[in-house]
């Protein structure tokens, strides 16, 4: 895929990926989706393409990488961004919730199998323990957006 310019980054240093912190509502509080590829846990997301809004491109990852349809961004569309990392990446996370348990991790063509190996409903503390440093402050800042934990 073709890098992008974040807007926020005119000169276009870094690549922009977008993605989604996926909640559903237990019975006693809000669970956050995580996926993992080998051994690194993350939420739905992946490069905007060019020409492509990101809210668009985090709404087409969750689509592709776990099926779900049902997205609704009741927070509107706020988002958070990560810092500078791996191949001059910057990921920009939206917050959105949906209504669907069980998720399904289809077969990407590009690669002839999935992305990710496993997916989890998890609450605030399990996925800090889980996810990348550099994540944390996407799942305490969505936690607090939603009223969570």
């Amino acid at each position: 895929m073709a890098a992008t310019r974040d807007p926020a980054d005119p000169r276009g240093r870094h690549r922009l990926s977008a993605g989604v912190v996926v909640l559903r509502r237990s019975p006693t509080d809000w669970l956050f989706l995580l996926l993992r590829a080998y051994r690194n846990w993350d939420f739905p997301k992946g490069m905007v393409e060019p020409g492509e809004e990101p809210l668009a491109a985090a709404r087409r990852e969750v689509r592709e990488e776990t099926l779900i349809e049902d997205l609704q961004f009741n927070w509107g569309e706020i988002y958070l961004e990560t810092g500078p990392y791996g191949n001059r990446k910057i990921a920009r996370y939206y917050v959105a919730a949906t209504l669907t348990e069980k998720i399904t991790l289809p077969v990407n063509p590009e690669l002839g199998r999935p992305e990710h190996e496993e997916w989890r409903w998890v609450d605030r503390d399990r996925a800090l323990s889980l996810v990348a440093t550099r994540l944390q402050p996407i799942v305490h800042w969505a936690a607090e957006a939603v009223g969570a934990g």
